[in-house]
C-alpha cells in the first residue's frame, strides 16, 4: 500500500522524467564525443558503420531528451512559468537549437555514407571532409557542455525577477 502510493506520487514522475532527460544528456555527449574520437579519412567498413551507428544514437538521445525537456517544462518541473519567464531558459534552448541544427550536417553526411554501405562499398572520406566534421563535432561538444551551466543557473532562480 504504501509503495504503491509513494510509486504513483508526483514526486517519483518528476524524478523520473528528471533522470530520463538527464541519461539522455549524457548519451547525446557520449556519442559526440564517440563521433569526434572516430571521424578519420578514409575509414574502413567497420568504422564507417560505427559512425552511422553512433549519429543514430545521438538522434535517438536528443530527440528522447527534447521529449522529456518538454514534459519537464508542462508538467513535471517547477511550473511552466518558472522556466518561459527566465531568458536563462531560453539561452539553454537556444543552444540546443543551434547544436542540433549544426547536427544536422554530421547526420545527413552519415545517412549518405549508407549508399555505399548497403551495396558493399566504402563512403568516400577526404581529409576537407574530416576536418569539416571535426569543426562541427568540437562546436557541438562546446555547446552541449554550455547547457548544464546554464541549467544550473537556471534551476537556483538566475534570470528570474
Amino acid at each position: 500500500m504504501l509503495l504503491g502510493t509513494i510509486l504513483d506520487s508526483q514526486i517519483v514522475k518528476s524524478a523520473g522524467m528528471a533522470y530520463v532527460h538527464y541519461v539522455s544528456f549524457m548519451f547525446c555527449f557520449a556519442a559526440l564525443a564517440l563521433e569526434r574520437k572516430l571521424i578519420k579519412t578514409d575509414p574502413n567498413r567497420e568504422e564507417a558503420i560505427g559512425m552511422v551507428l553512433t549519429d543514430v544514437v545521438y538522434g535517438v538521445a536528443g530527440i528522447a531528451l527534447l521529449v522529456s525537456g518538454i514534459l519537464r517544462v508542462l508538467y513535471f518541473g517547477q511550473g511552466n512559468e518558472f522556466y518561459t519567464h527566465n531568458p536563462i531558459f531560453w539561452l539553454k534552448v537556444g543552444i540546443f537549437v543551434f547544436v542540433g541544427t549544426l547536427s544536422l550536417y554530421p547526420t545527413v553526411t552519415y545517412v549518405l555514407w549508407s549508399i555505399p554501405l548497403t551495396k558493399g562499398d566504402l563512403p568516400v572520406v577526404g581529409s576537407n571532409l574530416v576536418a569539416r566534421l571535426k569543426l562541427i563535432l568540437n562546436i557541438e561538444l562546446v555547446g552541449f557542455a554550455a547547457i548544464p551551466v546554464f541549467a544550473t543557473l537556471m534551476a537556483r532562480g538566475v534570470g528570474l525577477s
